[in-house]
């Protein structure tokens, strides 16, 4: 009698967890695309905000490459990098980057630049820094990172890229260095890979975009 209670509650299990798989793979497939969609959205909002789609006449979203895990920007997973074109011809990048000694974590971040060097502009896209002190970094919180648009290696010299309290050019926030020492130094790294891997970042093969957002956003540490 036992066993056949045992083998009879095990049967109603089985049943449960196979409903409950099948109902998440159903969800799934059903918000699939609404998620899609939405991370589309948003990525374009960013995009634009750096480059101006004026400035360029390629798909974007169906332009772009990723840079390997362990490269010169330390980066422990794939980041994406977005061309813009006009008439085939470069005119700027969009790159995925992540400053890893924020004060409370990793910050990632989006940077534009152009062909020649300049940025188009910073933007941080996910981070945990201190309401009220760090996150000031957030554009919606603060303008403070709005005045990396037009600056370069050249301006100012890569030597004073950091802030003010450390010999550099840059702000801090009052009772927060860590944070935009932080981004200062990871833009600037950027810039540097950029400056070493131009040409690469424009030739390489298209192998990530529109059709893999969702797997890649996911997959991002």
């Amino acid at each position: 009698m036992i066993t056949k209670v045992i083998s009879k509650n095990g049967l109603i299990l089985a049943a449960f967890a196979g409903v409950c798989v099948g109902l998440i793979a159903v969800t799934y497939f059903i918000t699939r695309d609404t998620i899609n969609n939405e991370m589309r959205a948003a990525l374009a909002r960013t995009l634009d905000q750096l480059v101006p789609a004026s400035a360029y006449d390629n798909d974007v979203h169906h332009d772009c490459t990723l840079i390997p895990v362990g490269s010169s920007l330390g980066n422990s997973s794939p980041l994406e990098v977005y061309r813009m074109r006009k008439e085939q011809s470069p005119v700027a990048l969009v790159m995925e980057t992540i400053a890893p000694n924020g004060y409370s974590g990793k910050i990632s971040l989006v940077v534009g630049i152009y062909n020649d060097g300049t940025l188009a502009g910073v933007r941080a896209t996910d981070h945990k820094e201190t309401p009220g002190l760090g996150d000031k970094i957030d554009v919606k919180k603060s303008d403070w990172i709005l005045g990396f648009e037009g600056l370069s290696l050249n301006n100012p010299p890569l030597e004073q890229w950091k802030v003010k309290k450390d010999g550099g050019v840059f702000d801090a926030f009052t009772g927060a260095t860590i944070t935009p020492r932080a981004v200062i130094e990871q833009v600037s790294q950027t810039l540097l890979y950029f400056e070493e891997h131009r040409e690469e970042l424009f030739q390489s093969p298209t192998n990530c975009g529109e059709g893999d957002v969702a797997e890649n956003a996911g997959a991002k540490s």
